[in-house]
């Protein structure tokens, strides 16, 4: 271990009796125990009160503190560290600004396409088919599938796209948030080309660049360990289980009782919902033309746009080179600013809107945004400080010592999914641990006299370890950014969306590591483990899980 208990505790004496920062002045790793505290702290309050910018802020301000060596002047000078270091941070890096960005610009084009009537369209086209809970859920999680891209245009199409036609057939808003949520990030993660592929790549490439004898295509790890990403299609198929056979668990339940029974569709609201007044004031007026069309074509123009910027920004000569050499949030803001122009041109060329009404609505949908999004500049806030303190590294300290090689797969699950829950970064999560855990399992394997092409299946399950616990972790932390934007999209309250999630969540990475990652250490098949463990889930929801009956009478 890089630290013991006592240092631990010597650190943190010494953080009590240094006025600067401990860290600043010394060449530490990470600092012991305390570098978890800030996420505890944000984590746990934000669960118990059920405020999530409170607990953020007070999860930054615990780190910025410790930073600041815990001396009494620290006090004074962290909280005002939290906006002019960590928030100013978050807001200043280029990618965040862009997520923020592409959000802003989205939201703005579900305004239009609201007002337009195109979105009522599109309820009326789906509704025909959807037209019962169980429809109308089958029609969310298709659309999740069809948007595979991205999880951030995923989560916030869909979620704003599907919510009336769900709230008509009384499906609860934390069910709808858990589809959106769980259809998003997994199949960004495995599918062939999307915005993640080009970043899993990279970070593959350079994981595997430095180990000597060892040479692999990047892309073709990638491919190979998508048959042992376990989670991910877990968790796909958990989602359509639980559509198809009506069942529930958990607290989930409950909140579909009470929609089906008492058609209350949405949690009671608490500061925590990112719901927004901003949303009423695009609603189709009655007289407005109801034309699905006019919502369709912006809707595939901003994924054109989008695939359009990964073919513009990538080089190479085939698929794979173009894809893992794009600029993904290039192509984000372009596809959804692209998405935005047609919405106005359709709605103001049909003389269904004016200009000012079109830039109205417009604005109304993108404020509608704000709150998410002053949320997400808080997440990244808190990942910043848990950066400094050396969280990640703190984790791979305790957990990477004295592993058989065979165990590998299973520890980086778990040591992923606790990275990505404590700094609410799936993204973070990987580009901390591929470069870490690629090489030490490779060091494993050669110690133990299996660093041999028959044994590569150890390797590619570990790269999926590192992306499928990251998703994992993702979908469980009430600081993710997908989790917040799939509460805000389904126009969910955010820690209930959080809480009746996390059964699903522990039920399907218990599946991936117990059935999954331990087996294919050891040598299993994944053609044996993947459907296994997917018929161990159906039989659990099966026995465990409840129907529900409607105000009809039927599920």
């Amino acid at each position: 271990m890089l630290f013991t208990r006592t240092s631990s505790i010597a650190i943190a004496l010494s953080f009590l009796l240094l006025p600067d920062s401990v860290l600043a002045q010394t060449e530490l790793e990470h600092a012991g125990w305390i570098s978890i505290l800030p996420p505890l702290v944000a984590i746990g309050l934000a669960l118990l009160l059920r405020q999530v910018i409170p607990a953020l802020f007070l999860g930054i301000w615990i780190g910025a503190w410790a930073i600041a060596g815990f001396s009494l002047h620290g006090v004074g000078t962290a909280t005002l560290r939290v906006v002019d270091t960590y928030i100013l941070q978050a807001l200043a890096e280029p990618d965040h600004a862009s997520v923020m960005l592409f959000t802003l610009l989205v939201g703005g084009m579900v305004g239009v396409i609201s007002k337009n009537g195109g979105m009522l369209g599109i309820v009326e086209s789906i509704v025909v088919f959807a037209s019962s809970a169980r429809r109308a859920m089958v029609s969310t999680v298709g659309l999740g599938l069809a948007i595979f891209f991205d999880d951030y245009a995923n989560t916030l199409v869909v979620g704003n796209t599907m919510r009336p036609i769900t709230d008509r057939m009384r499906v609860s808003r934390e069910k709808l948030a858990y589809l959106v949520d769980s259809t998003a990030a997994p199949i960004a993660c495995i599918a062939l080309v999307t915005t993640w592929v080009g970043y899993e790549v990279g970070l593959i490439r350079d994981a595997i660049s430095g180990i000597e004898g060892l040479e692999l295509n990047a892309y073709m790890v990638f491919l190979n360990s998508i048959a042992y990403s376990f989670y991910p299609v877990l968790a796909l198929v958990l989602v359509f289980s639980v559509v198809i056979t009506g069942r529930d668990i958990g607290p989930m339940r409950a909140a579909e009782q009470r929609a089906r029974k008492d058609g209350i569709v949405a949690p009671p609201t608490t500061a925590t919902s990112l719901t927004s007044s901003d949303m009423n004031e695009v609603e189709a007026d009655e007289q407005a033309p109801k034309r699905a069309i006019n919502a369709i074509v912006p809707i595939l123009t901003l994924i054109a746009g989008v695939v359009g910027g990964m073919a513009a920004t990538g080089q190479g000569e085939n698929l794979r080179e173009i894809v893992g050499s794009a600029d993904p949030y290039k192509s984000l803001i372009w596809g959804s600013l692209l998405g935005c122009l047609m919405a106005i041109a359709l709605s103001v060329s049909q003389r269904i809107l004016s200009l000012s009404q079109s830039v109205a609505a417009w604005f109304s949908g993108a404020r509608s945004m704000m709150y998410a999004i002053f949320i997400l500049v808080l997440a990244w806030g808190l990942s910043g400080v848990t950066e400094q303190l050396g969280t990640a590294a703190y984790l791979v300290s305790q957990l990477s010592d004295y592993v058989h090689p065979g165990l590998m797969p299973a520890m980086v699950f778990v040591l992923a999914a606790g990275t990505a829950f404590a700094t609410g970064s799936s993204w973070g999560t990987m580009g901390i641990l591929l470069p870490l855990m690629v090489p030490l399992t490779w060091a494993l394997l050669t110690a133990a006299g299996l660093g041999d092409a028959g044994h590569l299946s150890v390797l590619y399950a570990t790269v999926a370890a590192v992306m499928g616990g990251a998703v994992w972790g993702d979908h469980c932390s009430p600081i993710s950014d997908t989790t917040i934007l799939s509460s805000m999209a389904s126009q969910c309250d955010h820690v209930e969306h959080v809480r009746t999630q996390l059964p699903y969540a522990l039920l399907a990475g218990g599946a991936a590591l117990v059935i999954g990652a331990i087996p294919a250490g050891f040598g299993v098949p994944w053609w044996v483990c993947m459907p296994v463990a997917a018929v161990i889930l159906v039989v659990i929801l099966r026995v465990f899980g409840k129907t529900i009956e409607t105000h009809s009478g039927t599920a």
